[in-house]
């Protein structure tokens, strides 16, 4: 099934209505460079006879800001996966092989939840729990059965993460997501980056153990999170509060210096 760009709120209710249906909700900007990768990505997946009993749903979070808020979206690439109104999985950042994996370990699974998505209760923090005990156990199965996890070589991981540090003007490598963060200290520098009004990448180092030892040799720094602009490291919180107590427009400068180094 090709993919299905959402052009009202309406039409996603509608599609997002039906029963016993593994629906792929991907929010994407046309100023994000990670989500031209994953345009391409998810254009290949709607279109594969493996994932024909897959809805993919495509929603620029831009023009759609209401449907944006429903999954509390602050940042893209971003994804939802839903079955009968339950929400089974979210993914922030730009990893094929993560999204790739959830599709897998969804798939065929209709839960029996009958409720609409719009009146789904938040979960307790035990629910919580449980359910990413049990979401963590069937990843680590579709780890062990997909061979897009095999091993990287040291060069190939040196080469990912080049991609992943330049995937956006600029990138920040944190713990957690931007709406869920995970230590005080990407908290932190979330929050100045939104009060800069910054447009930023992000990656979850929590979800990837390989880029996190490997961002450490990568950056010759031992903390997290770190930030990149125009590929180029930046350093972590203290050096970012830093460098804007010496200059406000330091994000503005850092970008443009590095966009002409390139």
């Amino acid at each position: 099934m090709a993919v299905i760009e959402i052009s009202s709120q309406d039409q996603f209710s509608d599609l997002t209505s039906v029963q016993n249906k593994l629906i792929a909700i991907y929010f994407h900007t046309p100023w994000a460079a990670p989500c031209i990768q994953m345009n391409k990505v998810i254009s290949t997946l709607g279109d594969s006879a493996q994932h024909q009993e897959t809805t993919f749903l495509s929603i620029n979070a831009d023009d759609h800001p209401d449907i944006s808020d429903l999954f509390d979206v602050s940042a893209v690439p971003y994804f939802v996966l839903i079955r009968n109104g339950t929400i089974l999985k979210e993914l922030s950042g730009a990893d094929p092989k993560e999204f790739v994996a959830a599709l897998d370990q969804f798939s065929n699974k209709p839960t029996t939840t009958q409720s609409p998505l719009a009146s789904v209760a938040p979960q307790t923090q035990h629910q919580q729990e449980s359910q990413n005990s049990q979401l963590e156990g069937q990843k680590q199965q579709a780890q062990q059965d997909n061979p897009v996890f095999d091993e990287e070589t040291p060069e190939q991981l040196n080469a990912r993460l080049t991609k992943l540090t330049t995937a956006a003007p600029i990138m920040l490598f944190m713990k957690g997501t931007p709406s869920a963060p995970q230590c005080g200290f990407s908290r932190q520098l979330v929050a100045i980056l939104r009060e800069h009004q910054v447009r930023f990448g992000f990656f979850d180092i929590l979800k990837d153990d390989a880029v996190r030892n490997g961002l450490k040799s990568f950056s010759d720094w031992p903390t997290f999170p770190q930030l990149y602009i125009g590929g180029i490291f930046q350093g972590g919180l203290d050096i970012i509060k830093e460098n804007l107590s010496e200059d406000e427009h330091f994000f503005e400068h850092a970008l443009e210096d590095a966009n002409n180094s390139n």
